[in-house]
């Protein structure tokens, strides 16, 4: 395929057009449309920084699994099945989905293209924790625009299992948003740090922000070392940020206690459920 004139993007080595198609990311004719190419962009830069995760865990055990959290179209997950786990017949991809339609759509798609190291669960969070389908060792668990609290559920998995690592790229992040504006009168009455998210735009982009932020002390203080960094240019995608946690064993003693401060001081003490176990 020349990819220079039908997609103007370079295809991986032995990548397979017939999944691109599939997955509605190339045409029938093998084109692509800005939209696609915007997404498949996205799926190549976080595979960039799974691949040495994979080869690292690979390395250690000789095989490797891997959950997919919030899967939908598992677009994520078939092209790590084709472009690492396909050649080199080692790992076992999971994709965890609530919603059953998507769920028998990958099934059939992985069927249809011999991919046979791939299953698909339906399943919820409390479920997948307990669920005798999936191994009892996870290597590395995922989330890629899972969406609002379904990156903190993929959290609590990856946590439950003690995955060595952890790559989410979170999406909608709207709970805190929406404790921080049903405080907002309180807030601004007693700081004046609550002018930060006094306005409806800056509420929801500073409670993205300190979403992320808690969600990176909890990794910390279940023992993992974070790393937060763009997945790719802005132009491409606003739900842009990337955090990989690797599983150390060395707790942040303090991680707990600084989430709790900012609950406390940002009046969002509900919430610390979510971010303070």
């Amino acid at each position: 395929m020349n990819a220079d004139i039908r997609t103007g993007l370079e295809l991986k080595p032995g990548q397979s057009e017939e999944l691109l198609k599939e997955l509605h990311i190339l045409t029938r004719e093998g084109r692509i449309n800005q939209d696609s190419r915007r997404k498949l962009k996205q799926v190549y830069h976080l595979y960039h920084f799974i691949e040495p995760l994979l080869a690292e865990v690979m390395a250690a055990h000789g095989d490797w699994s891997l959950v997919d959290h919030g899967a939908g179209k598992s677009y994520l997950g078939f092209i790590l099945y084709d472009l690492f786990c396909k050649p080199r017949q080692s790992g076992t991809i999971y994709g965890v989905e609530t919603w059953p339609e998507l769920v028998a759509k990958s099934q059939e798609l992985a069927r249809r293209l011999g991919f046979a190291r791939m299953q698909f669960l339906n399943l919820t969070v409390d479920a997948s924790i307990a669920a005798t389908a999936l191994p009892q060792r996870i290597d590395i668990v995922t989330a890629l625009h899972a969406c609002n609290t379904a990156t903190d559920d993929a959290i609590r998995f990856a946590l439950a299992k003690q995955a060595q690592f952890i790559v989410l790229v979170p999406c909608c992040q709207a709970e805190v948003a929406a404790e921080m504006r049903r405080v907002k009168n309180v807030a601004l009455a007693q700081t004046p740090l609550a002018e930060l998210w006094r306005h409806p735009l800056h509420t929801r982009e500073f409670g993205s922000q300190v979403t992320n932020a808690l969600r990176c002390l909890l990794l910390e203080a279940h023992g993992y070392e974070v790393t937060v960094t763009e997945l790719v240019g802005w132009e491409h995608s606003m739900k842009n940020e990337l955090i990989v946690a690797r599983r150390t064993g060395k707790l942040r003693g303090n991680a707990h206690a600084r989430a709790a401060d900012i609950l406390r001081q940002l009046h969002l003490e509900s919430l610390a459920g979510r971010f303070t176990y």
